[in-house]
């Protein structure tokens, strides 16, 4: 049974439609890619499949079970985890309470993500333990914004720009990060710019453009085709 399945998803803000038929999926414990210039619709596919905006059309399930339309805090409790554009960390809550703010092992696991456990695959959040998210560095920030999407103990985590605006040190330290994830068996969708790590990193891409997916494909495939990169990424 497929983790992730987005089938025919339409979506809109107000009259203005921007996802024309949106169809991928992940299999347990695969790194999938959505790929795109800005504005062809994988930020608003994201927002749709994790409740932050309510489809027209399509669906969405996970596990098996029908998620469409639900709302976001739902679609969390299901097993999804968002590290979304943008950080968006608890600004005026220190990094321990940003952590522990979303906390939650319901699936039961037997090896949970804890604070011990975030803090050993990100040790600077350990020395920053009690400052403000808002006197972090723009790295440290990304990193706590990973680090409280695991501590939700997601079956899948969605990750939205995860490396933009960072320092070469620090981006490699987040993709770092990425690939433990992968191997540790968590299943990943990821948006990002850097396409190199990406063809490393994951199994297959979705290639997004006018809101529907144009091309799919592994890593192998993609570069073998980087006719595709030029007229649908940019690169």
């Amino acid at each position: 049974m497929k983790l992730l399945e987005v089938r025919a998803l339409e979506s809109a803000y107000g009259a203005s439609q921007v996802l024309f038929g949106m169809d991928f999926d992940v299999e347990a414990g695969e790194v999938v890619t959505l790929l795109g210039r800005n504005g062809m619709g994988k930020s608003t596919t994201i927002k749709t499949l994790t409740g932050l905006m309510a489809p027209r059309s399509g669906a969405v399930r996970l596990g098996g079970i029908d998620m469409t339309g639900r709302p976001a805090h739902q679609v969390a409790r299901a097993g999804v985890g968002l590290v979304p554009e943008g950080r968006r960390v608890f600004p005026n809550l220190s990094v321990r309470e940003n952590l522990m703010a979303t906390a939650a092992n319901r699936a039961g696991g037997t090896q949970p993500w804890t604070l011990a456990r975030v803090y050993a695959m990100f040790p600077r959040l350990a020395d920053r333990e009690r400052n403000l998210a808002c006197n972090l560095s723009g790295g440290e920030q990304q990193m706590l914004a990973i680090g409280r999407a695991l501590m939700t103990n997601p079956r899948l985590l969605i990750l939205d720009e995860a490396t933009e605006g960072l320092a070469p040190l620090v981006r490699g330290e987040i993709w770092q990060c990425l690939g433990e994830l992968k191997a540790s068996g968590l299943a990943l969708v990821v948006i990002d710019k850097n396409i190199g790590p990406l063809l490393r990193l994951a199994d297959r891409h979705f290639i997004v453009a006018k809101g529907r997916v144009e091309w799919s494909g592994t890593s192998a495939q993609l570069k073998a085709q980087p006719e595709l990169l030029h007229t649908y990424v940019g690169v």
